[in-house]
């Protein structure tokens, strides 16, 4: 089974490196890291290139943003699942693809999943938030519930089935993407109990006020277009972060 890993890059010059050595860490050894770089302004494509390792490919171009940058990731995989790793962050251990290789040996699962560390810019060995995503059941949907995204690794098919990320979101594409593919599934999904992956904090979507507001109003877009629910599950979905930043 060949697992294909996207990274979408632009600025992050300083982080990239440690992304890519993740990947070319694994233990795993049929995957195929597809390397998304936007024309950044500083030195990301030189970390890219001093990173490199022979499971990855480059492709240099300028987008119109993440979520286009993603999209040409997965028309250009070639591999059976595809999952995707963000150029900031980095995969919590050398066994994660084989783990998510493991789920995918039953080949009526369509998806797998697990939990997310936040961890500080600073010091990535400090976990400030732990995303304990819990199994999929449809009803959970209208209170708020998502799989973390970047640990949501899925078979190409499921892009060839129902479509890319809609790039009129700015922000929340992940997640009315994830709408999208559980409203209509009927194929068992895995979830994984463990921490696969570790996203430093200060994403894109939490930068300022002015984001986090889009943000909600995109996810509302987001629930309504998907037929989940409406102002009481963006409170849900929003509210059930709280218990994220609790000691474990």
């Amino acid at each position: 089974m060949k697992i294909s890993v996207i990274t979408a890059v632009y600025n992050s010059e300083a982080t990239v490196g440690e992304a890519i050595a993740s990947v070319a860490a694994q233990e795993y050894s049929d995957v195929e890291h597809l390397i998304i770089e936007g024309k950044s302004r500083d030195g990301s494509l030189a970390a890219i290139e001093a990173a490199a390792h022979d499971r990855m490919v480059l492709v240099s171009e300028p987008d119109t943003g993440i979520y286009d940058a993603l999209n040409k990731g997965i028309v250009r995989a070639t591999g059976d699942v595809v999952g995707f790793l963000h150029s900031d962050d980095f995969l919590a251990h050398t066994r994660v693809l084989s783990r998510i290789a493991e789920a995918f040996e039953d080949p009526n699962v369509e998806a797998v999943f697990s939990d997310l560390d936040y961890v500080s810019q600073s010091d990535t060995g400090r976990v400030v938030r732990h995303w304990v995503t819990g199994p999929f059941e449809p009803r959970r949907l209208k209170w708020g519930w998502m799989p973390a995204h970047p640990t949501l690794y899925l078979r190409r098919s499921v892009y060839e089935t129902i479509g890319t990320f809609d790039t009129s979101f700015r922000i929340a594409a992940d997640y009315d993407f994830i709408l999208r593919y559980f409203t209509q599934t009927k194929a068992p999904s895995v979830y994984i109990p463990e921490v696969l992956y570790k996203m430093r904090l200060g994403g894109e979507s939490n930068r300022d006020l002015g984001r986090i507001k889009r943000k909600s109003m995109e996810d509302y877009r987001a629930i309504r277009r998907n037929g989940v629910g409406g102002p009481l599950t963006l409170a849900s979905k929003n509210l059930s972060k709280l218990g994220q930043f609790l000691p474990r």
